[in-house]
């Protein structure tokens, strides 16, 4: 007999589920023709089986409205339905209900189906805890949810999850393991696994070691693999990917592996889940928790910290009075697409000093429309307030009609216009000429506003130079903004020193 496995907090969690459960009210009157109709449109529509039979998993709790599945949800769901030997990643988002489908639901709504195709499952994890859980919710919606258990006849016979283990009545064997134990010789009435989910195995420590990656990787495709009958039957993992290398990264690379990436925030700017998130949300999320912490745990995306330029080479420090730079710009990088308000406009306003230092007076970014991108330009012109002169740029390539337009616009309402003008240099690769400042950063030659640290733009930009590196995924329109107004500093202070000499060499006889 397997060992128990139940601990205090693994009991509170059941019991806590136990109750959701049962506080709702399945409606148990209809009659047996209504019953035959809902049980035949919940075999046919994943929705409708979510919905009907799970209400407590898929209700808001402020609005008490139901929330309906993704588009990505319902397409895992009818992949996994009409491919009963498959090998698939589903590297969705946190927040994104990836273990309350692929884990539970889904498998449920597969063992319900008139024409079982599961009949073995093994819940695996990165820990034997984490699989336990795992194992309780599908055992507790098995053994108290009423109306699952009344219209398809739901019985557990044997087992329980706080053993690792359980059967059902008609057959049904689940099964939980943490990450390297053994799932040699696992059988039910001579059946192998059939349907193995792989939920959340990489953690933070291990993606960090590339020979434990190494190492649990070969498990799963050995003797986890290999625990299914020659491969037959669904072999799923699902998780977000938290590392360059991780277990996740590796499958999804593996060919003939159906493989679906859902993040937070689609290409077009907007939420893969729109009937459960809003833009704006996210968005606020987003600011507040950091852009690097978003990317890895929203956006399938982990950034090395420091990968080109170090937290502590990021220096902040007071300004000087404005009329004592010798020259001031004002850059911008609008990152401009008419159709996605998914790239960063970015605005820095940078001064040099006479000792060659540059200082970082004002800076902007964010993901926004072409007028707030202007409105920040008439900050700035209040922030100088005519005391000095400044220099507005932008890449040549975005000064069009829609851009001129809109300056001329707000211009007309502010009763002046900026005097912006194109970059027209032919731009070298973006990441050699970003990360050509970095030796700016090391000698302290670029300082950040120190009353400006915590505005958001600062911030972003902050953000966007540690995530900086080369073939990354991430928004870097802060760090070329930047870099436009450090290389036309430059230019000036070469144009205004007269470093240029023409004649002859002098003599080197001596």
């Amino acid at each position: 007999m397997a060992k128990n496995r139940l601990s205090k907090e693994k009991w509170q969690k059941w019991e806590e589920r136990k109750r959701l459960i049962l506080s709702y009210d399945f409606h148990l009157t209809d009659t047996s023709k209504e019953r035959e109709e809902r049980v035949d449109h919940a075999r046919r529509d994943y929705a409708y089986f979510v919905e009907t039979y799970f209400p407590h998993l898929c209700t808001d709790p402020e609005t008490k409205q139901i929330t309906k599945c993704g588009k990505f949800q319902l397409s895992a769901a009818g992949w996994l339905k009409t491919h009963p030997h498959t090998r698939a990643v589903f590297e969705w988002a946190r927040g994104h209900a990836k273990s309350t489908h692929i884990s539970l639901m889904i498998p449920i709504w597969l063992m319900i189906q008139e024409r079982r195709t599961i009949h073995v499952m093994v819940l695996v994890s990165k820990s034997e805890d984490s699989a336990d859980r795992l194992l309780s919710d599908l055992q507790c919606e098995l053994e108290f949810n009423a109306l699952l258990k009344s219209d398809f006849n739901i019985k557990i016979d044997e087992g329980s999850w706080s053993t690792g283990e359980f059967k059902t009545a008609d057959g049904m064997y689940f099964m939980a393991l943490g990450r390297g134990q053994s799932p040699r010789g696992i059988k039910n009435r001579g059946q192998r696994p059939d349907y193995i989910v792989i939920d959340d195995i990489d953690d933070d420590e291990m993606v960090r070691n590339q020979a434990r990656v190494s190492q649990a990787f070969d498990w799963c495709l050995s003797a986890l693999l290999g625990a299914m009958d020659m491969g037959r039957g669904r072999f799923v993992l699902v998780g977000n990917r938290i590392g360059k290398d991780s277990i996740l990264s590796r499958f999804a690379q593996r060919p003939e592996t159906h493989h679906t990436v859902v993040n937070a925030i689609d290409a077009s700017g907007q939420p893969s889940w729109t009937e459960k998130y809003s833009r704006e949300e996210i968005v606020k999320l987003r600011t507040y928790m950091g852009e690097r912490r978003f990317q890895k745990e929203y956006m399938n995306n982990p950034v090395n910290e420091g990968a080109v330029f170090l937290h502590k080479h990021i220096r902040y420090g007071k300004m000087l009075p404005l009329k004592e730079y010798r020259s001031l710009v004002c850059y911008t990088d609008p990152s401009f697409k008419a159709s996605t308000q998914n790239d960063y406009k970015a605005t820095m306003l940078l001064g040099k000093t006479k000792e060659g230092v540059y200082h970082l007076l004002k800076a902007y970014a964010d993901q926004t429309s072409v007028s707030t991108m202007v409105a920040w330009h008439y900050e700035i012109d209040n922030y100088i307030d005519g005391r000095v002169p400044v220099l507005y740029y932008m890449e040549s390539n975005f000064i069009q009609d829609l851009m001129l337009d809109e300056f001329q616009k707000v211009g007309e309402a502010m009763g002046h216009q900026i005097p912006i003008r194109g970059d027209a240099r032919k731009k070298p690769d973006k990441f050699a000429r970003i990360e050509a400042m970095q030796p700016l950063f090391e000698r302290g030659l670029i300082i950040f506003n120190e009353k400006e640290k915590d505005s958001p733009g600062m911030m972003q930009l902050v953000e966007q130079l540690l995530m900086f590196e080369k073939g990354s995924k991430v928004h870097d329109d802060a760090p070329d903004a930047l870099e436009g107004a450090v290389y036309l500093l430059n230019r000036r202070s070469m144009a205004s020193s007269g470093t240029y000499r023409v004649g002859k060499r002098p003599s080197r006889k001596y």
